[in-house]
């Protein structure tokens, strides 16, 4: 049977990340200590954290990154493929750059003051907001971690995530972040009852869809100017300058980090 022909490398997909990246510094260390343990050990992550790090840049670069090393005082190991080395050299070339541009902007714009949501800006995904949040507590629930983000106002959204990648992303409280959710995934309306396990936003209608009885899209700003899209329930009566509130459920909130 034919074999089929591999994919070329996808450089940009996996090197879309900042020097704090648990993913790099992991195969950093990787390539350094030639043990996915130790990798994971020093990098302050578990083993099954350390591999999904190196599972998730491979899928993003369409090449592998790693393989095992075969025999060795140790009994064998991992190590970096020529396209793990690669990654990293371009990765560093790519930082290097980077840091000059910022350092370039900080020059031009001393004084004023900074957007949190501009570095942000590359960020390419189908869901609809984007919200600028600082990361207020971590809390251990089971197998998830609830993660409390505090937005501008001082009102708090909750996220739940694995271990795994509230390790990767390295949170930690007042780390600025950014809470992404679908737009299908807002309910709103006049109020809602509380639920364990969903957020409730309270803000005031901008926009509605034209055809209420059908329901439909739905504009909402918060209080400290962030604006929600969601949709509401057919005939829901909703009106522009009406209060109303926003409802999503904890688990279909996502957490973002940019440099």
């Amino acid at each position: 049977m034919p074999q089929m022909k591999r994919k070329a490398p996808q450089w940009a997909e996996a090197l879309g990340h900042d020097a704090t990246d648990k993913r790099i510094d992991i195969l950093r260390r990787l390539d350094a200590a030639g043990s996915i343990s130790e990798a994971a050990r020093g990098a302050g992550v578990s083993y099954k954290a350390a591999w999904q790090a190196i599972e998730t840049l491979s899928n993003l670069a369409a090449a592998v990154l790693v393989e095992k090393a075969v025999g060795g005082a140790g009994g064998g190991g991992a190590q970096l493929t020529p396209a793990g080395h690669r990654l990293l050299r371009t990765f560093d070339r790519l930082l290097e750059t980077r840091q000059q541009v910022l350092a370039q902007l900080d020059f031009e714009e001393r004084g004023t003051p900074r957007m949190p949501g501009l570095a942000a800006l590359g960020l390419r995904t189908s869901m609809r907001n984007h919200l600028p949040c600082a990361v207020a507590a971590l809390t251990p629930h089971g197998l998830v971690v609830r993660v409390a983000l505090a937005l501008p106002d001082g009102n708090t959204l909750f996220s739940r995530i694995t271990h795994e990648s509230a390790q990767l992303l390295d949170l930690r409280p007042g780390h600025p972040v950014l809470a992404l959710c679908k737009a299908t995934a807002v309910q709103v309306g006049a109020a809602f009852k509380n639920k364990a396990g969903w957020n409730a936003l309270a803000g005031r209608i901008v926009r509605v869809a034209d055809d209420d009885a059908a329901g439909g899209e739905v504009g909402l700003e918060l209080p400290c100017g962030l604006r929600l899209v969601g949709f509401a329930k057919p005939a829901a009566g909703l009106r522009v300058g009406d209060p109303a509130v926003a409802s999503v459920e904890e688990t279909g909130v996502v957490i973002a980090v940019s440099g």
